[in-house]
Order: structure tokens, then C-alpha cells, then sequence
């Protein structure tokens, strides 16, 4: 099968197409024929070994535990193994493939115990494909922070993936928003649903008046100490630089939403899979909007329900 291969950490040059063994179910295990997949943070970050930390996880020289990346996908189920009962084969789905990556790349098999949910009804396998990573970590967060109705919830970096659900998801619980982001991603948050727009490039939210039950930094470029006075007594404050803790029933609840219109998603820019490196450069920048979609099949093979 086709998948993206990195070999030495780097720029995005250093991932490589290549032709790559198909895997093979377990008794547990499902195969998935991928249709799309994403580029996320912890993607280009691991290929560029961004923390230096990163290479305690994958290598200190080179990449050894993960060699393709890809943490999100969205596909069909090609192949279950015969202690398999959650999927057939045939059903669409969309996964979290967890910190084994494997995504850019035509097949994965996963554990059906990992996270998978049956793809939501109304979203494309590219819409669906940016769901996981970005939805999973801002309704983990906002759950682990404790969010009510009635409260008031700030986050910082609301345009993009995790940020872009964080905004949704905090006004279907419920809470006022406020959002802080750059001039030309102000108008995309509040057609989301932010009660009010904070343009950082011509205001310092930490110099804000208000105060609030959460602030959320939802890209990990600001700090606990920047923005713990705009708590109020008994607030939280939580980090995509921490860990978010969701459960794989999660991806669940996140479907019900797409499919009951109370959530959707935003893609910046999509790509071919043969263009991961132009993929990984933009996604780099820090300036997406939402989501950048890698597709795996050819728009004249897609299917949006099998």
C-alpha cells in the first residue's frame, strides 16, 4: 500500500511517499480503507521533533516508534477479525488512531475497543476526518475544566481545529464565549457562535476587566501565570499543553452533535495526499483556520456512504 514515511526528523522534505506492507487485522482488530486524514499539531511536531522531548518517545537519533504519522482518519471498514462485533465490514467510521499514528497511508488496522465511532451521517470522510484530534481535545478539556451552563468561558486561539469545536461546544453547554483570536479569523468565530470577539493583534486579553469560570488556551501559546487573574474564584484553567482525557465513547457524543446540527466543522485547505509536504508547511505557519484535510482516494473513488 501507499503511505507517507519519514525516516529523520526535519522539515516537511523529509517525509517521503513509499510503498509499504498492508497490515493485517487481529482477532480484534478492524482494517480501514482510508479515505481521508488530517495534518495536525502533534503531526508536523513529531516530524520535526518540536518539543526536543519528542525524541524520547520516538527516538533520540531518528524516528523509530512512529514513522508515519497521521493521527486522525476517516475511511471504511475493509476486513474484521473474527472476534470483532462493534463493526462489519462495509461500515463508515471515523477514528483517533492514538499515539501509534499511521494514518497517512492507504490502509490502518485499530483495536475496535480503540476510539471509532461510526462516521455521522451528514459529514463527508473529509469532514468527518477532522473530527477527532480538534472535537476529542476540546470537549475533554471543557469537561475536565467542569463546564456549565450559565458560566463564562474564554479561549484563547478559537480559530483553530480544537480552538474552531472549543467555540461550539462551549455555547451548546451552554456558556457565554469569548474569543481571542487575529483580525481576519474574528469574523469565522463569531459565525461559530463566540458572544464576543477579542482581536489579540490590537488588544491584550490578559489586560481584560472580565472575569471567567474557564479560560481555555486551546493552541499552547500562552501560559497558567498570563492568564490566571482572569479567573474567577474557583475557575479553572486549562491547556492543550496538558492532557485532556477523554473517553473513547467521547467520539460518540461528538457524532450525535454533527448529526444533530449543533456542531460543524471548518476546513482551511485540503490535499492530496501525494502533497503532504505543501500539507505540513501551511498547517506549520499556525495560520489555518479550522482544519487542513489530507484525501487518500481520488474524488472520482469517494463514496460518502458505502
Amino acid at each position: 500500500m501507499k503511505a507517507v514515511v519519514y525516516e529523520r526528523y526535519g522539515t516537511p522534505e523529509v517525509l517521503e511517499m513509499k510503498n509499504i506492507q498492508k497490515p493485517v487485522p487481529k482477532e480484534n482488530e478492524i482494517l480501514i480503507k482510508i479515505y481521508a486524514t488530517t495534518v495536525t499539531a502533534a503531526d508536523w511536531r513529531l516530524r520535526k521533533a518540536d518539543p526536543f522531548l519528542a525524541r524520547l518517545f520516538n527516538g533520540l537519533f531518528r524516528p523509530k516508534k512512529v514513522k508515519v504519522l497521521g493521527l486522525d482518519l476517516a475511511g471504511v471498514v475493509e476486513e474484521t477479525g473474527n472476534k470483532v462485533k462493534s463493526f462489519k465490514k462495509g461500515d463508515a467510521v471515523f477514528a483517533f488512531c492514538g499515539f501509534n499514528f499511521g494514518a497517512y497511508a492507504e490502509y490502518k488496522c485499530l483495536p475496535e475497543n480503540q476510539v471509532i465511532s461510526l462516521k455521522p451521517s451528514n459529514m463527508s470522510f473529509e469532514e468527518a476526518a477532522t473530527v477527532p484530534t480538534g472535537g476529542l481535545t476540546a470537549l475533554g478539556f471543557l469537561k475536565k475544566a467542569g463546564i456549565k451552563k450559565g458560566q463564562d468561558l474564554l479561549i484563547y486561539g478559537a480559530s483553530g481545529s480544537v480552538g474552531t469545536f472549543a467555540v461550539q461546544l462551549g455555547k451548546y453547554f451552554g456558556a457565554r464565549v469569548t474569543a481571542v483570536c487575529s483580525t481576519a479569523n474574528m469574523n469565522l468565530v463569531q459565525l461559530l457562535g463566540a458572544d464576543r470577539v477579542i482581536d489579540y493583534t490590537k488588544q491584550d486579553y490578559t489586560k481584560l476587566e472580565s472575569r471567567f469560570d474557564i479560560v481555555f488556551d486551546a493552541v499552547g501559546k500562552t501560559s497558567k501565570s498570563a492568564g490566571k487573574h482572569l479567573l474567577k474564584p474557583g475557575g479553572k484553567y486549562v491547556s492543550v499543553k496538558g492532557s485532556p482525557g477523554f473517553r473513547p465513547g467521547d467520539l460518540h457524543v461528538l457524532k450525535g452533535l454533527f448529526e444533530s446540527g449543533d456542531l460543524k466543522t471548518v476546513i482551511d485547505r485540503r490535499y492530496p495526499l501525494e502533497q503532504i509536504r505543501e500539507a505540513h508547511a501551511y498547517a506549520e505557519t499556525l495560520r489555518k483556520k479550522g482544519n487542513v484535510v489530507i484525501h487518500i482516494l481520488p474524488d472520482t473513488e469517494k463514496i460518502q456512504t458505502p
